[in-house]
């Protein structure tokens, strides 16, 4: 890891929040290639995972499910239950953006994209009893967008197109439809 990245991730800790926002742009900015150091800070945000701070734990799943990418042993897939965990965080911002980056675990190979698709599916079928469950499954229908996107498999576009099928109310079905305009 260089010395630039080394102090952005300092940098995280800082008492000054543009200080870490700055870093934590920078960080996902640098892990959105593959990068030859993800394990230098492994151990680490996986530890953070389970942090009292809300922050910490937001930035830590958002920077595994980046870092995966970079995963030649597939720690990613002993580690998954606790970056997902993350997704069901009591604070619900932190949830969602842990949600939000989930999908990039898909990208490290199939292994990883077909455990990452099981979880998503299974989330957007039995959410309803969450709190803000249209947006998580808004959220579960733009990670596999994200994911087409990214692979260009028809599968994940069949996949995505009948979870919509199944929302009942048509209001939160045109909102979820929007996502696929444009394919």
């Amino acid at each position: 890891m260089n010395d630039k990245m080394r102090s952005c991730f300092k940098a995280l800790n800082s008492k000054d929040r543009n200080e870490q926002f700055e870093a934590y742009s920078q960080i996902i900015e640098a892990i959105k290639e593959k990068v030859d150091w993800a394990y230098e800070v492994w151990d680490q945000l996986k530890e953070d995972l389970t942090s009292a701070n809300n922050h910490k734990r937001s930035r830590a799943a958002q920077f595994l499910s980046h870092l995966a990418y970079s995963d030649p042993d597939k720690r990613i897939i002993d580690d998954f239950p606790r970056v997902w965990e993350v997704t069901k965080d009591h604070k619900f911002v932190t949830a969602r953006h842990s949600l939000q980056a989930i999908w990039r675990i898909g990208l490290a190979g199939d292994e990883q994209k077909k455990m990452v698709i099981e979880a998503l599916v299974e989330r957007f079928l039995t959410c309803d009893n969450e709190k803000n469950d249209t947006l998580i499954r808004f959220d579960i229908i733009q990670g596999l967008r994200n994911l087409y996107d990214e692979l260009k498999e028809e599968e994940i576009k069949q996949l995505a197109l009948d979870l919509i099928e199944k929302e009942e109310d048509s209001k939160y079905k045109k909102k979820y439809v929007t996502v696929w305009k444009k394919v």
